[in-house]
């Protein structure tokens, strides 16, 4: 009898471990690229001023851009405006950035205007873009940033 007593303990006891079981180890795991993470990590850490860009249009979400080629490719406009130099060299009416999956073209609104757009300020307006379409492509017009007037932008995978 204490060989049947034991033995109806144990099954009960296994089937109370099974019903216990906590519900998410039955869920799929969901693998997030660490992209994500960078994104996000960049997001949270700079201030967006809304007002350095406007008429942001988002081309195509689906547009694979490399984050990291994204901000080489920023630095890249102007023949290069990494390291100490503060603004875009040479004036010109367009100017295009190109690292890796990232395009830049730029032009200067008005006709005759000549760029001369800032580190910080080109920086600024892609983060504000960037608010507005977290990825993929994207265009939009720098508030400023040309000798007369506003400097548009498009941002694709070339």
């Amino acid at each position: 009898m204490l060989s049947s007593t034991l033995l109806l303990q144990a099954v009960v006891g296994l089937a109370g471990l099974g019903v216990a079981a906590p519900y998410y180890h039955m869920q799929p795991r969901v693998v997030v690229p660490q992209t994500y993470y960078e994104v996000i990590n960049a997001r949270v850490s700079s201030v967006i001023d809304k007002t350095a860009v406007t008429d942001v249009k988002c081309i195509d979400s689906k547009a694979n851009i490399v984050f990291h080629d994204m901000n080489a490719a920023i630095l890249s406009i102007c023949g290069g405006i990494a390291g100490d130099i503060t603004h875009c060299r040479g004036r010109p009416e367009e100017t295009t950035g190109k690292v890796g999956s990232a395009l830049f073209k730029l032009k200067a609104e008005n006709p005759g205007a000549k760029i001369n757009i800032s580190k910080g300020h080109w920086e600024q307006c892609q983060r504000a873009a960037r608010d507005a379409c977290p990825t993929g492509s994207m265009s939009g017009t720098c508030v400023g940033g040309a000798t007369s007037g506003n400097v548009a932008f498009t941002l694709t995978n070339p």
